[in-house]
């Protein structure tokens, strides 16, 4: 479930990132997670998201999402792969939960270790159907797996959406050329209010509410 520049380095077929056990034989690595406020060495592998390099899209979404919000208590990373949007909020955030969530159990694994190798306690690993219900999230902060089909997107985003505060949103990157617009056209006719932040080398940049309201038109720009 993770990724966009969506196309993963992790073998012959991109539908392998988000497949719940990869059968593309493991080969780990590293790579370099390098932010103004945070560089760090992260295990990676085969058969996750972008295993070769933090994909240019992750990289725009830490360096031009929102800053941190007071307050927050729970962050969940929809899509985690092997773990640069968690290890980046955990270290941001260090009085929130950063939920760490994939269906891939190679890319839990690796965001688990890399959260350890740091010393970062705030992060709990999750698939998906472990989700506990009564967790209302702050904020949600994806690369969404474009690659799974609009159907299976358009459901997880509705399910996650839907746990969100009614003070919280969501940040997503998506590529122009996957469906960016589109998306964005889609989220605010299910009444979600969907403002884009930026766009950065093809790559939109989009804040979505809970829910539209008066005061935030569905689509802005």
């Amino acid at each position: 479930m993770p990724r966009q520049q969506n196309t993963s380095t992790s073998g012959p077929g991109p539908a392998h990132y988000f497949d719940d056990r990869p059968t593309v034989p493991s080969a780990p690595g590293t790579v370099t997670l390098a932010l103004p406020d945070l560089t760090a060495e992260l295990a990676t592998d085969r058969g996750v998201f972008s295993a070769g390099a933090v994909d240019i899209g992750t990289r725009f979404l830490l360096l031009d999402g929102p800053a941190p919000v007071p307050g927050d208590r729970h962050l969940v990373d929809l899509g985690c792969g092997y773990g640069p949007i968690t290890i980046a909020l955990a270290t941001r955030h260090p009085d929130a939960t950063v939920w760490a969530i994939d269906v891939n159990e190679r890319a839990r694994a690796l965001t688990a270790a890399n959260a350890r190798t740091l010393g970062l306690e705030n992060v709990e690993v999750r698939h998906p159907d472990e989700w506990d219900l009564a967790v209302v999230v702050d904020r949600i902060w994806s690369n969404p797996p474009i690659r799974v089909g609009k159907a299976t997107l358009h459901d997880l985003l509705l399910t996650w959406l839907a746990r969100l505060a009614p003070t919280g949103s969501a940040h997503l990157v998506v590529q122009k050329h996957l469906g960016a617009d589109s998306l964005q056209r889609w989220l605010a006719e299910q009444g979600h209010a969907t403002h884009r932040r930026g766009s950065r080398k093809a790559f939109r940049l989009l804040d979505v509410a809970p829910f539209s309201d008066d005061d935030h038109p569905g689509v802005t720009s």
